[in-house]
């Protein structure tokens, strides 16, 4: 066996940056580069050190000398062991300020990029429920403190309803009460636990799998409507009717009940069949008077208010004139398409999601939009000479990629096609900036607008308008 490393403590050192995936950032006496995850940046901490590389350590701050200004009070209970809202102990202002950092930062040093004056970034007006969309596990063994585990004390009941710990795969942390997603859904997800420890219910074993109960996912809407799915690990008739009785009569503001019953390893849904209980198997979303029907398994931002402002500077940025072709790559359920198709002559979506494009074409259909087309497709083989040549030269090209950004083999089309604007929106700006790069000897950044779709999180979106040079 290797030898472990010897941990070291550095004393009394200032937090002075906060980086990528929210770590903040320290300087060891040596130089060397210190990335911690409970520090805010103006802290002054003393640092212990659990991993080393050449360049850098990785640490945690187990003491605090000074506190800094930019710290407050995380409003969540769970703050520090539910890995979901990283930066809660940071105020807004600073959130907003290092995520916009950031994004230059990736533009210009990872991509060497020459940048127009940065629109400052927009900040969610919601700061706490501002999410759409919440899936939760449950489990037969909650994660236990420390000072559970150390106790002679009976832990009694060990069933849990809530979120992974983060990097354990079997941990799950009993959520009490969640600010992400707003009333009724903590009502609902306490609910469906104190009805299933009421009546017995098994919460599922990951490790072994068994039990009943898997997960509770729950979507809302910005116009109050709420779908509810519970997936089950077995087909136990008699108690998946009792629990969604119960949620049918407890909250009749349900417009969607519905429920997978899933045996295999993974609980990702997207392979099983979605039974509807009652109501509807879908909700609406809207948007400037256009609805987007959403299922179980729809793709749709889960800030809606902050997906209006993003589009809305999408559209900007394209600034179309009516008589433009518009290819609307990575279009996903075709929301960018049918928002920007009003103001263009005609738009084409592309996506690699079978599903997705079914629900852009029926969403296309249901608000009356005829100069919209949908095709599916992995976007590297799709999006070839052959296809151009079927639907035209597009004038403008809006990109909305995955975190991973676009294929090489994309950026070269877009390049062979040269058309004459391209706005990319990112969820990953180090991506972005990679492709930004393989564009930059044809194309000039004219703008560049930071949009905070995630709130006390490290999570920025950030649209770019490309123009030919």
């Amino acid at each position: 066996m290797g030898r472990r490393k010897k941990q070291q403590i550095f004393e009394e050192v200032e937090v002075i940056d906060a980086g990528a995936k929210g770590k903040s950032i320290a300087k060891a006496p040596n130089g060397a580069v210190i990335f911690m995850t409970n520090a805010v940046p103006g802290d002054i901490v003393d640092v212990q050190t659990f991993k080393k590389r050449k360049s850098y350590f990785e640490g945690k701050a187990i003491k605090f000398h000074k506190y800094s200004e930019r710290r407050t009070e995380p409003k969540c209970e769970h703050f520090g062991v539910c890995g979901g809202c990283k930066w809660q102990f940071m105020d807004y202002n600073s959130q907003l300020e290092f995520k916009e950092k950031e994004i230059v930062n990736n533009l210009t040093r990872l991509g060497h990029l020459t940048l127009p004056e940065v629109t400052p970034i927009l900040g969610s007006k919601e700061q706490y429920n501002y999410r759409n969309k919440m899936e939760f596990s449950f489990s037969d063994s909650r994660w236990l403190t420390l000072e559970e585990i150390q106790s002679d004390e009976d832990l009694g009941d060990r069933n849990a309803l809530g979120f992974h710990i983060p990097g354990m795969w079997d941990k799950i942390l009993d959520v009490n009460q969640c600010w992400l997603q707003a009333d009724p859904s903590n009502a609902i997800r306490n609910g469906v636990k104190a009805f299933a420890l009421e009546n017995n219910l098994e919460f599922f074993n990951t490790r072994n799998q068994t039990g009943l109960l898997r997960t509770l996912m729950i979507r809302t809407s910005s116009i109050g409507e709420i779908m509810v799915l519970i997936q089950f690990f077995k087909n136990d008739e008699a108690n998946i009717n009792l629990i969604l009785d119960y949620l049918k009569s407890e909250f009749p503001q349900i417009t969607s009940l519905q429920y997978v019953v899933n045996g295999k390893a993974n609980d990702t849904i997207y392979d099983q069949e979605v039974i509807c209980y009652h109501g509807r198997d879908h909700i609406f979303e809207e948007m400037e008077g256009l609805k987007f029907k959403i299922n179980a398994k729809s793709f749709y931002q889960t800030n809606s208010e902050q997906a209006y402002e993003l589009y809305k500077i999408t559209r900007d940025f394209a600034n179309l004139k009516g008589d433009e072709l518009v290819y609307d790559l990575y279009t996903g359920t075709g929301t960018i398409a049918q928002f920007v198709a009003r103001k263009a002559k005609k738009v084409v979506g592309v996506e690699a999601v079978p599903d997705a494009i079914i629900a852009a074409k029926e969403n296309a259909q249901f608000n009356g939009i005829e100069n919209v087309e949908f095709y599916v497709g992995d976007m590297k083989n799709v999006f070839n000479t052959e296809f151009i040549n079927t639907h035209g030269q597009p004038d403008v090209i809006i990109t909305d990629p995955p975190r991973d950004g676009m294929h090489k083999d994309v950026v070269q089309q877009i390049l062979n096609i040269a058309p004459e604007k391209v706005v990319y929106v990112s969820c990953n700006s180090a991506t972005q900036a990679r492709d930004l790069a393989l564009m930059d000897e044809m194309y000039k950044i004219a703008k560049v607008q930071p949009v905070d779709m995630f709130p006390q999180t490290f999570h920025v979106e950030n649209v770019v308008l490309l123009e030919k040079r």
